[in-house]
């Protein structure tokens, strides 16, 4: 094991299957001459060369497009945007053309290709650039959504993803790449649609993805100053969604709060609530707690930021309450 950023788990993901695969390459917003807008394709043009490692215009729908119809002809594109803010523009190709080829085609089309790129709230930013995707692209029959939350998560699902033969939505965060973690120096992948506890509790079940994980494992270690021991989630992948590691944790714990960093409405946890309640409703000690984004616009100054978005207090208030502490 070494300790490398998490750009740097991304690139090698990229590298390694570009290596493996001719039919794999990298288009989008400054991916080649400037190796990346969070320097993620760093290097990369220097090897595999213009041909394979594609810059392409402030163009989102336009290349998504071109990056859809090189998938049906039998390649396997990378697609990054620099945000999926922009990528909102592009949201045409990749939900009514990616998404839905393999059905419209009767199975004659698959659609193999990676959409990528920063997600979230990445400081002050504002409101047209602070939104999370998740839950928006989740409720796409067709699209699988992968959302990591460290370096060995990301290069392992990335690699799964370039080898999947359905279009994929990673959603990456602008404020994790340049975080540190444990990454092997041989080649790995992880699988797609599988979540992982990431630290056991017998008390109450948290459930995250991204990097609201940080938040969920700062209130548990808090929370374990208190004698309350949380056993941690991370969804990692949330279409296909993990509800069986969710609900087998539920029957130890009796009690879950979920938290994402997008608004409250039709939320990731919804999903999960509705779920829980389904399979593990005589389990449930409590009713499911779920931790969010205020139902606004994420604004432009720092309280605001700091009060609307989730953070380890709020996290900790929500498990004391599901304890009826």
């Amino acid at each position: 094991m070494r300790e490398i950023q998490f750009r740097q788990a991304l690139n090698e993901a990229m590298n390694e299957e570009m290596r493996r695969d001719e039919n794999v390459f990298l288009m989008g917003e400054e991916v080649a001459e400037y190796n990346g807008a969070y320097k993620v394709s760093q290097g990369m043009l220097d090897e595999f060369g213009p041909d394979r490692v594609i810059d392409t215009p402030i163009a989102e729908l336009g290349f998504a497009g071109i990056g859809v119809g090189a998938a049906m002809n039998g390649l396997r594109p990378i697609v990054e945007f620099m945000t999926w803010n922009f990528a909102i523009l592009a949201a045409d190709q990749i939900i009514n053309s990616a998404a839905k080829m393999l059905q419209m085609s009767g199975g004659q089309y698959n659609v193999p290709i990676v959409f990528r790129g920063g997600n979230g709230s990445a400081g002050q930013l504002a409101a047209t650039h602070s939104q999370s995707f998740e839950a928006f692209y989740a409720n796409i029959p067709g699209l699988k959504v992968i959302s990591p939350s460290n370096p060995y998560d990301a290069k392992g699902l990335l690699k799964a993803a370039i080898r999947d033969n359905d279009p994929i939505v990673f959603l990456e965060s602008e404020r994790m790449y340049g975080d540190k973690g444990e990454v092997p120096e041989g080649e790995y992948l992880l699988p797609i649609g599988v979540a992982d506890v990431k630290r056991k509790g017998s008390d109450v079940t948290i459930v995250s993805f991204n990097k609201m994980m940080k938040e969920a494992f700062g209130a548990a270690e808090e929370l374990s100053k208190e004698g309350i021991s949380a056993e941690v989630i991370d969804l990692r992948t949330i279409r296909p969604l993990d509800h069986q590691t969710i609900v087998e944790s539920v029957k130890k714990t009796g009690r879950i709060v979920v938290v994402e960093e997008t608004w409250p409405f039709c939320g990731v946890a919804s999903e999960i609530a509705y779920n829980v309640q389904k399979y593990a409703f005589d389990y449930l000690d409590a009713p499911v707690k779920r931790v969010s984004q205020a139902d606004t616009p994420l604004a432009f100054a720092k309280p605001l930021i700091e009060a609307s978005l989730p953070n380890v207090g709020r996290v900790i208030e929500a498990c004391k309450a599901v304890l009826y502490k």
